[in-house]
């Protein structure tokens, strides 16, 4: 069967970021609106009689010298000479972000980099999927096989070896220069519409992870606080099903269908709002949600949920700010090994700090009357408490772990796996090895006045690092040996 193609572009070179994405996204958009129309040719009218591919873009770059260039930055630079590619998606939504990239290699390196088609094949699934007119029916619905004329996406291709470890190369020999593909990140943005019921352009740079659907009310009173502001630098508050509101007192009808982790974002025009995520109970959970919103690359992630205070000394309603993590969760042991340690990121934690004193107005020795700092242990078992309980009470204690719950060291462990700084403050809801169960009516004032107070308090703390220089917050702390030049 012969194969269509769109026009063929040639690589050009260029010494200017802005030039090169613009470049970017001629080729990508004509590669989308070639198998668009295509596709939407082949599912109203008759059977295809050609293959029809098209190809994402690339980004290529060689050095040739080992010449010693400002590594001040943890980014913008690659290990030593040789060619270093990544293929493209989605240029307009991660515009800013490639703009930077580039300017950083360019600058480093003293290089032109080379944009042109790549051989990695466009699924159509994903070509389209900015189009809501166009679905791509199942395989069979079809009167024909999807894949006999169309490439689709492709398992194979789809991975995180780039992330987990050292050693991988391109099939042409070239070394990666981001840490994700073009195919892997389409995946990812595919799934994040579907778990979270928004589109991924709107998250923002900044997110918090919560395992309480008490905080989206209180994120919501939040964001038509602050839109009433002129002042605010915020310009609108999006609901799950993508709707969006500039004016503060505008209604939000709801949602007729519940996605599994709704998410709500408090923009800002430069990207730099925060968006919150109900993830709900798991560290399942936290994984998905963590695996995807990653090839985002925001600059930092929280989380910001309940937990089981396990120290006699605390309350129902005190916070505990982690600066380590006991993990049996489980869920990362393939990809990360229990033996990795995941280290307390000094920026979030000093970010956090100064929140909580900041809403509390407490600072000092009277801060430690709410605030405990220590050990989170990370469990995938809500029922821990039903089982012999010598076994795993004496490695919370080994640990010197103050607090338990099923989320934060999933999450801070895939922050440190996708090089995304990552921090935790939770707050104590029960204490069951000290009788105080999470039953109906056991929640205190103090307790339910903590709980309004901590989502102010993680959102203050994104707001603080958001003052903090890029060089601060993405630091040489979460790179590896062998790092893509690409953040």
């Amino acid at each position: 069967m012969r194969i269509e193609t769109p026009h063929a572009f040639e690589p050009k070179l260029f010494s200017d970021s802005k030039e090169a994405v613009a470049y970017l996204e001629t080729l990508y958009d004509e590669a989308t609106a070639f198998l668009t129309l295509h596709f939407s040719n082949a599912a109203t009218g008759q059977k295809p009689d050609a293959r029809y591919r098209a190809f994402y873009p690339e980004i290529r770059v060689r050095t040739t010298s080992f010449a010693t260039m400002d590594s001040r930055l943890s980014f913008g630079h690659v290990a030593k000479p040789g060619v270093y590619s990544t293929t493209i998606t989605r240029p307009d939504l991660f515009h800013n972000y490639l703009v930077q990239q580039l300017e950083q290699v360019i600058k480093n390196h003293r290089v032109r980099v080379e944009v042109g088609p790549s051989t990695t094949p466009m699924p159509v699934h994903f070509a389209v999927a900015n189009d809501e007119t166009i679905t791509v029916p199942q395989e069979g619905a079809m009167d024909y096989p999807l894949r006999d004329y169309f490439d689709v996406p492709d398992l194979t291709t789809t991975h995180d070896d780039i992330v987990n470890g050292l050693g991988y190369v391109h099939d042409d020999g070239s070394s990666p220069l981001a840490p994700f593909t073009a195919q892997r990140v389409d995946y990812s943005l595919a799934r994040l519409s579907h778990y979270t019921a928004t589109d991924p352009s709107h998250f923002q740079n900044h997110v918090l992870f919560t395992n309480y659907q008490f905080y989206v009310s209180e994120f919501e009173a939040y964001a038509r606080q602050q839109l009433s502001d002129p002042k605010s630098g915020y310009t609108s508050f999006v609901s799950t099903g993508n709707v969006e509101i500039t004016d503060p007192e505008a209604e939000i009808a709801p949602t007729t269908k519940t996605p599994q982790m709704p998410t709500y974002h408090l923009k800002r025009a430069d990207g730099s709002g925060v968006t919150l995520v109900n993830i709900g109970v798991g560290p399942s959970n936290a994984k998905t949600a963590t695996d995807h919103i990653a090839v985002l690359r925001p600059h930092a992630w929280l989380m910001v949920g309940h937990c089981a205070g396990l120290r006699n000394s605390q309350r129902l309603g005190d916070f505990v700010l982690a600066h380590a993590y006991l993990r049996e969760d489980h869920v990362l042991d393939d990809d990360l090994p229990v033996w990795v340690p995941i280290p307390a990121l000094a920026e979030i934690q000093t970010s956090l700090e100064d929140a909580v004193e900041e809403v509390t107005q407490l600072e000092g020795y009277e801060l430690k009357r709410i605030m405990r700092t220590g050990t989170v242990a990370t469990i995938d078992n809500r029922n821990w408490e039903l089982r012999d309980q010598s076994g795993p009470v004496q490695r919370l204690s080994q640990s010197r772990a103050i607090a338990l719950d099923m989320e934060s060291a999933t999450i801070a462990a895939n922050g440190f796996r996708f090089r995304v700084p990552y921090g935790t403050l939770l707050c104590v809801s029960d204490k069951p090895l000290h009788g105080e169960l999470k039953l109906p009516g056991m929640a205190s004032d103090f307790y339910k006045s903590q709980v309004a107070r901590h989502l102010l308090i993680g959102i203050r703390a994104m707001e603080n690092l958001r003052e903090l220089p890029i060089e601060r917050i993405h630091s040489r702390k979460l790179r590896s040996f062998e790092e893509t030049a690409f953040l």
